[in-house]
């Protein structure tokens, strides 16, 4: 029994003790309902929670029990509530997950909160909330997730936040907070994300806060800092973004000038708050004695507490039995299991599996609990590892709010009637694309459809889009995909480009990267020298090759058709077939094979040569002609014999005979090979 389960079950014991004639789930029923009066004041969403009701009954919504009973999570994110947070909420002791972002609540966040000795995760952003962050929020001792991002916050970040020392993920950003960034942030050791962008802070960056050896993201745009940046932020490369802050300097920081003496010795520039203003008091343990309040306790009071815990280790003994029974009773009724159970079945990927096992909450939504998974019917024959079920599986809940409910604004592109793609953010900050495909449009046949599945989860390469994840749900009847997301968008983008400061040009060496990649990639599906069958991609173009932030090319959508049905794969070919990427034999043989994909690559070749969106380009590559073929755009700033070598490549590869056309596998080699 882990210390969480035991304190609750301890909470209950004492009282029953205290006060014999009150039930404490009655105490938190009454906690709920002035909670739902301050959180939808005309009653029109919350209409499940009544008074006389079981909130862990499972007709709560949006509430959710741990095995004893007790209320573990309230998840109302996207629900659009329009009041505030009641301080009644510090009444469910046992909580460990608040999830109310995505909503339209204001007013303060109420310094009760804090009572909340269990919560691990709190989620306030995006929601109207105003006034200051309450310094009592640092002794929350268990908080692992605190995003209060996207609201009305005004003050200082308080130093007290410095004692969190559970926390991995700290978001800010989007207020009007003010003053300087606290050092004693710097001893938050387990902290992975720290977003502050887009507020008022000034002063410098602490030398501290980049020393932590877990930071991957931090986040510090649109501010008024100033000063030296710490060189040890070097190490996060894109992970630390800065821009906006006109008065930062750095060597070795790209869009950052280099410090000058001034900067260094400029005393109205001082390192913020040494972790000496930090209170000396440690984070306070879960106040048991209901008879002190929370600044005053009497020794009295104290012995009292110490007679009644004696007299609970006795009574313990005598009703472990029916409170083990009734715990068998909650999760057979409410089917959730302890937080370690919970978190094994909706782990999501991230990468380190480490970070969600840690912050995960004993969270389930209870609409979802029943949804369509494929991966659990047995019937189907297909196994899939243990490792791989915990490596990539995500449950609706997190898809929808990493997408904001599959909002409009996060559309990235729609593909004919089958698919739609969304950015989206997870919990602990990272951006993926979230591709949506109805069930309808997928493999008939459950077990073909698994095969697909299982096949995309074993693609790794450098130059493929890396799958993050699945999820999959009767309720709504699709399937998601969730991918890395990649920044610098599709590689049509940089075709046709006009050559005015709104389109950016390739230079030659990054064509010649960028063409590389692709190779590489495409080279790595058609082999089978992994732990992978030879794989045809049937699909490339352009606007499936991807461009990341260091201008390296990643194959989007390779093995997709494995999970589609034959009519869906069948448009997307008419779509290739219009742009000038499908290989001709298709219309005589009707089938593709890996020379098909070598048509495509020669196509993309030329793009690249030209800077044009046409496919029509054979016509004009003889040695000749080379002058004519390359993109005026780089202004003769190119190799010739490269430039000779590529287009030498691309005639080949687009030769009307499939037999006449290069492996992939040759092709890398004289990519590869010295001029």
């Amino acid at each position: 029994m882990g210390l969480t389960s035991f304190k609750c079950l301890l909470l209950l014991v004492l009282s029953l003790l205290l006060h014999p004639g009150t039930i404490w789930g009655n105490a938190e029923l009454r906690a709920l309902m002035e909670v739902k009066t301050a959180l939808d004041p005309e009653g029109r969403i919350l209409s499940t929670w009544t008074s006389d009701g079981d909130p862990c009954g499972g007709s709560f919504e949006g509430v959710a029990c741990n095995e004893h009973g007790k209320v573990a999570n309230i998840s109302l994110q996207g629900k659009g509530l329009a009041g505030s947070i009641s301080p009644a909420v510090a009444d469910l002791r046992c909580l460990s997950g608040l999830y109310l972002h995505y909503n339209a609540l204001s007013g303060k966040i109420p310094r009760e909160i804090a009572k909340l000795n269990e919560l691990s995760d709190l989620y306030l952003d995006v929601n109207n909330l105003s006034g200051g962050i309450p310094e009592e929020i640092g002794n929350m001792a268990s908080l692992q997730v605190l995003q209060l991002c996207c609201n009305q916050l005004t003050g200082s970040i308080p130093t007290q936040l410095g004692l969190l020392k559970k926390l991995t993920v700290l978001a800010l950003q989007s207020n009007h907070l003010t003053g300087a960034i606290p050092a004693c942030l710097g001893d938050l050791t387990q902290l992975m994300r720290l977003d502050l962008s887009f507020n008022q802070l000034f002063g410098s960056i602490p030398v501290k806060l980049a020393q932590l050896s877990q930071l991957v993201a931090f986040d510090v745009r649109n501010n008024t800092l100033s000063g030296s940046v710490p060189s040890d932020l070097k190490r996060l490369d894109d992970g630390f973004q800065y821009w906006n802050n006109a008065d930062l300097c750095g060597d070795g920081f790209p869009s950052l000038r280099v410090c000058t003496s001034s900067d260094l010795l400029n005393p109205h520039r001082p390192e913020p708050y040494g972790a000496g203003i930090l209170p000396q008091d440690n984070p306070q343990s879960a106040n048991l004695n209901v008879h002190c309040n929370n600044t005053h306790c009497s020794h009295s009071s104290k012995s009292a507490v110490a007679i009644v815990v004696a007299i609970a280790a006795v009574v313990f003994g005598g009703t472990i039995s029916s409170l083990l029974a009734f715990s068998w009773y909650r999760r057979r009724k409410q089917k959730i299991g302890s937080p370690l159970e919970v978190s094994d079945r909706w782990l999501s990927i991230d990468q380190t599996k480490d970070f969600y096992r840690r912050s995960s909450s004993p969270l389930i939504s209870l609409e979802y609990s029943n949804g369509w998974d494929p991966l659990a019917d047995a019937k189907s024959g297909i196994g899939f590892s243990q490792e791989v079920l915990q490596s990539f599986r995500f449950n609706l809940e997190e898809v929808e709010c990493a997408t904001q409910y599959f909002s409009e604004v996060n559309l990235l592109g729609k593909k004919a009637h089958f698919a739609a793609t969304y950015k989206g953010i997870l919990r602990d900050g990272t951006m993926v694309a979230v591709k949506r495909i109805s069930k309808t449009s997928c493999k008939s046949e459950e077990a073909e459809f698994l095969m697909g599945l299982k096949l995309l989860t074993s693609l790794r390469h450098e130059n493929l889009v890396g799958l993050r994840g699945f999820c999959c749900s009767r309720g709504r009847g699709e399937c998601f995909l969730v991918y890395n997301f990649v920044a610098n968008g599709s590689l049509s983008r940089y075709l046709d480009a006009k050559g005015d400061e709104n389109s950016q040009i390739l230079d030659w060496p990054t064509r010649v990267s960028i063409t590389k990649g692709i190779a590489k990639g495409i080279e790595y599906l058609h082999s089978n020298k992994t732990n992978k069958p030879s794989l045809i991609h049937q699909s490339i173009s352009a606007e499936r090759v991807l461009i990341d932030s260091h201008f390296n090319p990643l194959l989007s959508d390779s093995g997709l058709y494995k999970l589609l049905a034959d009519d869906v794969v069948f448009s997307t070919l008419k779509a290739s077939a219009a742009m000038g990427y499908l290989a001709p034999e298709y219309a005589t043989v009707g089938r593709f094979t890996e020379k098909s994909d070598v048509y495509a690559f020669g196509i993309i070749v030329f793009q690249i040569l030209t800077g044009k969106r046409t496919t029509h380009l054979r016509v004009g590559t003889e040695p000749g002609n080379l002058e004519d073929l390359i993109d005026e755009n780089l202004k003769g700033n190119f190799s010739k014999p490269e430039a000779a070598k590529l287009a030498s490549i691309a005639l080949l590869c687009t030769n009307e005979a499939p037999n006449q056309r290069p492996t992939m596998e040759a092709i890398l080699q004289e990519l590869n090979s010295s001029q």
